[in-house]
């Protein structure tokens, strides 16, 4: 049977506190790991920030002190699942390791849900973004051989490639051509406001994650490359973002982050193959089932509505980190000279986009074709891992 949250008995938030014992977790062995299950923690990790950041926002917002006293109870709790997901990530990885993985979730993450977006134009800008990442996993892949001498293969395994997608240096793109339509609310399917919450919050973790990770870099090529792909991750966090109706009350917003945090730990725990993380989001589940039944409380209280008119009567099929290399390669022969213009997408370069390249690429080789040229001179020739044949472009 179809698993429906609303209708799910969680643990009442009473007893979700933890002590510090329960929140230090063994941490994954980075070289038997299943690929895949870091990239779940990866993901669940950029899902609690969101958690996190969007009840501050709520409560800034809430002039009821009683009500921001609820918030700061239940965004205490998230905020110890962030600690617990995100410590799993062994400290024995390099910076430049954690960020291949990120890279490899941008990836296979984003294929994913571009291959199951039921909207034709959400699906569209999906598939758009996604051979930008492919294209930053290549260059940062680079960066780590030349850097640090070994292949980002040891990383991702043999479930994605790394080859040359859109050029990163042509993805720097004007702001205005950034902002995409918003989804209407009352027409949109319920799969695809949790798609459209799933990839905003992934990006912003990126983002805020090299914002970060840059300045630890002491070579100028690394320093550059962080600096560059930093700045495009910021038009994706604008572009996706954009896809959410603005429309939407804060307590629906709220509904649906809760909602969309019960279908990510319950689909992970239905694909996860370590039994010690798979605990882990089981437990998370059920400490998200009691978040959405206060949700939907809330939601009730303040929009008079009931939660199943704007939420699925179950959860959707499984979200699913698998292979997508057939998939990656027809939209890289299909579109990775592509570009936007305005809320749509133009098959080459255009005045605006051209005016955006002059201002910042200024007649200087950008970091992300530097580190290609460096890496080729010190290793013979580029890194790439094209295990379905050479690149289809």
């Amino acid at each position: 049977m179809a698993f429906d949250p609303l209708q799910e008995r969680g643990i009442p938030l009473d007893r979700q506190l933890r002590d510090w014992r329960e929140l230090h977790r063994t941490p994954i062995d980075p070289d038997r790991a299943d690929p895949y299950t870091r990239c779940r923690i990866i993901t669940m990790n950029g899902i609690e920030v969101e958690a996190v950041l969007f009840s501050h926002h709520l409560a800034r917002h809430c002039p009821d002190a009683e009500l921001r006293r609820r918030l700061a109870q239940v965004r205490a709790v998230e905020a110890q699942q962030q600690k617990a997901v995100n410590w799993l990530l062994p400290g024995v990885s390099s910076v430049l390791e954690t960020t291949i993985a990120y890279e490899q979730v941008a990836v296979d993450l984003t294929a994913w849900v571009a291959r199951m977006e039921p909207d034709p134009y959400l699906r569209q800008a999906y598939e758009f973004g996604v051979l930008d990442e492919v294209d930053h996993l290549y260059r940062y892949a680079n960066l780590y051989e030349l850097l640090e001498h070994r292949e980002a293969e040891k990383i991702v395994g043999d479930v994605t490639e790394i080859m040359p997608g859109r050029p990163t240096h042509l993805q720097h793109r004007d702001p205005v051509d950034d902002v995409r339509e918003a989804y209407d609310r009352g027409r949109t399917e319920p799969l695809s406001r949790l798609h459209a919450l799933t990839i905003a919050a992934t990006e912003q973790q990126t983002m805020n994650y090299y914002l970060n990770a840059g300045p630890q870099q002491m070579e100028p090529v690394a320093r550059g490359l962080y600096q560059e792909i930093g700045m495009v991750e910021e038009e994706h966090v604008t572009l996706y973002e954009s896809l959410v109706d603005p429309g939407q009350s804060w307590w629906e917003r709220l509904l649906n982050h809760e909602y969309n945090e019960c279908y990510l730990y319950y689909s992970f725990m239905e694909t996860e193959f370590d039994p010690e993380v798979k605990r882990l989001w089981e437990l998370h589940l059920g400490m998200e089932l009691e978040h959405l039944r206060l949700a939907a409380e809330l939601f009730r209280r303040f929009d008079g509505r009931d939660p199943d008119q704007v939420l699925a009567p179950a959860l959707p099929p499984p979200v699913t980190f698998e292979p997508n290399k057939a998939y990656l390669r027809q939209l890289l022969a299909a579109q990775a000279g592509w570009t936007t213009l305005g809320t749509g997408y133009a098959p080459g370069p255009h005045e605006r986009f051209e005016q955006r390249q002059d201002a910042v690429v200024d007649g200087v080789k950008p970091a992300s074709e530097q580190v290609i040229d460096d890496n080729r001179r010190v290793s013979g020739q580029d890194y790439r891992l094209e295990t379905a044949g050479p690149r289809p472009v």
